[in-house]
């Protein structure tokens, strides 16, 4: 026994995980009180939880499994009685073959694991077991299996509505629509929402599959799976969908987007609903948006000292572009609604163009492109020209029209505030280039770029220093030896001795984590840049001019978060590494 402890804490050692002096006080815990090495390190937290059952998954010889991010196989769950399930802690989350496979916490729990083979054998199956952290087995036993003892009722009243409404085969239009309109159908998407909503999801996925249709909630830019509905509701659940956004409930065969508001526990949200064929039925996406939250302050999307002092400033330029990039969900419209209620006064007619308007800022001009009427951004522009603005946002910059009222609106004396998809704040340029736009007017009107990533953020409340390897160290140093004096305001930015990890708690539901926030990287048009992009010899030269002039990257800015915890050095590295 003490042979598996000492390896397990082996593990963690060689995986950076636990320090020599915490390996030791562990070991001193379990010669003193007899206790397992791993009750040790989540009684104090000395381990993220997932990390820790990741090396007890290496040391004892069992695959890993993290319940969160895997689909629940209805079927193998009803191999075990829920209180089975909830006296062991283990799940069937699987059926591959003859293998029923199953996620325990303990594997050593010879008691648990003995009804694990005697079930799996009642079955006809081979028991196929994989080890799981307690906060993953948790969200098996009880997540989604809240929403679905909640919806459990109303699908057997709708299973009973519409064996009686089926004549034979298909349901015609009519009769579906008549169904939608029941309470049954009704509950199944609200109490769908209503969990969406109480776990912090951005958006809701409803995919059909060839025989059930698959639910995910999105929650902190990762979808977990969290619902199987059985097929025969999955024309209601949509058609109900489509009467609340307004879509046509008879047309399946092309992509509809559609809105919809609605009001709960006294908040006021936006739903933007997208649908799209697939070869099993059509596909929904939800988007949540809060109205009732506003929007965030710069700090809090994590823009602070002097980038944000930097941000600020040119901000308030009198005309010009200020271009933020950045992929598709990395936060560049939440950043561009703080600017706006930044820059909102009575003194100022500001008007927008979104795609959609996320948002709603009293004060402000917004309006939405349709660009099945001819309403398009390009289009748009031209008519907000004649409505007398100080201040323009243009949701996206997507095509060489767009772009180039843009620099002429920058050119005659107006603020453009506007979104690209690029990489990075510099690839602004060349992408601009791409489109058609000439270098020298392109050095005349742009004055700002910017650009982020949203990365996991820290729960505050029970972040730990956490051991710094040396490979971890050498990265941090080459990374962050021409990062200027200023941006280093924390002694272990200056002298990086530590990382930091969260572990969890009951303030963040013992995920540890709260949310994301934002890292970025942001450069003024100096002399230089100006000159460079006015000849162009390309990106890697305008790369060099903002590097010698002290541009910050997204990646220096995301590790001087991790030194003072943050966000996870890991995290950082991942969501930068298409930039390094």
């Amino acid at each position: 026994m003490m042979e598996h402890m000492e390896s397990l804490l082996a593990v963690l050692q060689g995986r950076g995980l636990l320090d020599g002096p915490k390996a030791v006080h562990i070991q001193e815990r379990i010669d003193k009180e007899g206790s397992s090495a791993e009750a040790i390190m989540r009684d104090e937290k000395l381990v993220p939880s997932e990390d820790l059952a990741k090396a007890q998954a290496e040391q004892e010889g069992f695959p890993y499994i993290d319940l969160s991010v895997t689909k629940l196989n209805k079927d193998a769950m009803q191999n075990i009685s829920a209180k089975a399930a909830n006296t062991y802690r283990f799940i069937a989350f699987d059926i591959a073959g003859k293998s029923l496979r199953i996620a325990m916490e303990s594997p050593q729990d010879f008691q648990a694991m003995g009804a694990v083979k005697f079930i799996a054998k009642q079955k006809g199956l081979a028991a196929e077991v994989y080890l799981a952290s307690p906060e993953s087995i948790d969200i098996g036993l009880k997540g989604a299996g809240a929403v679905e003892a909640e919806i459990g009722g109303a699908l057997k009243d709708f299973s009973h509505e519409l064996s009686e409404a089926k004549e034979d085969g298909k349901l015609p239009t009519k009769d579906i629509e008549h169904l939608v309109e029941e309470a049954p159908v009704t509950k199944v998407v609200a109490v769908m929402i209503r969990h969406a909503i109480e776990g912090g999801s951005s958006d809701v996925h409803i995919e059909p599959e060839e025989k059930e249709v698959r639910v995910r909630f999105r929650v902190d830019g990762n979808l977990h799976a969290t619902l199987v509905l059985p097929l025969k509701v999955h024309a209601a659940v949509i058609s109900r969908i489509k009467i609340l956004s307004n879509l046509k409930i008879d047309e399946s065969r092309l992509p509809q987007d559609g809105r919809f508001s609605a009001t709960i526990d006294s908040r006021a949200y936006d739903f933007r609903v997208a649908t799209m064929p697939t070869i099993f039925g059509e596909k929904v996406v939800m988007r949540i948006l809060d109205k009732s939250s506003g929007a965030p302050s710069y700090d809090t999307l994590g823009l602070r000292g002097p980038a944000q002092k930097i941000f600020s400033e040119y901000l308030r330029s009198p005309f010009g572009i200020v271009l933020i990039s950045g992929p598709t969900g990395s936060g560049k419209s939440t950043t561009l609604y703080t600017s706006l209620s930044e820059l909102n006064d009575i003194e100022s007619n500001i008007v927008t163009l979104e795609d959609p308007v996320e948002y709603e800022i009293p004060g402000v001009n917004q309006t939405q492109v349709k660009p099945e009427i001819g309403l398009t951004f390009a289009s748009g522009l031209r008519s907000i020209l004649r409505q007398d603005p100080d201040i323009i946002m243009v949701g996206e910059i997507r095509d060489r029209d767009t772009a180039e009222l843009s620099v002429q609106a920058a050119l005659t004396g107006h603020l453009v505030l506007s979104t690209i998809h690029t990489n990075g704040a510099v690839g602004a340029i060349p992408r601009l280039i791409d489109m058609g736009i000439d270098g020298f007017l392109l050095a005349a009107g742009v004055r700002l770029l910017a650009a982020q990533r949203l990365v996991i953020r820290l729960c505050q409340h029970c972040k730990q220093k956490a051991a710094l390897t040396e490979a971890q160290r050498d990265v941090i140093a080459q990374e962050l030896k021409n990062v200027p004096d200023q941006y280093k305001v924390d002694e272990n930015q200056k002298n990086p001795q530590h990382l930091f990890t969260s572990p969890g708690c009951p303030e963040c539901k013992e995920m540890g984590i709260d949310g994301r926030i934002a890292i970025f990287e942001v450069v003024p048009i100096s002399h230089a840049l100006r000159e460079a992009i006015t000849s162009f010899n390309g990106f890697d030269q305008l790369l060099e001019i903002a590097s010698r002039e002290g541009m910050v990257t997204m990646r220096q800015d995301g590790l001087l978060k991790a030194l003072v915890g943050e966000v996870r050095y890991e995290d950082v590295m991942h969501v930068t590494s298409e930039n390094n």
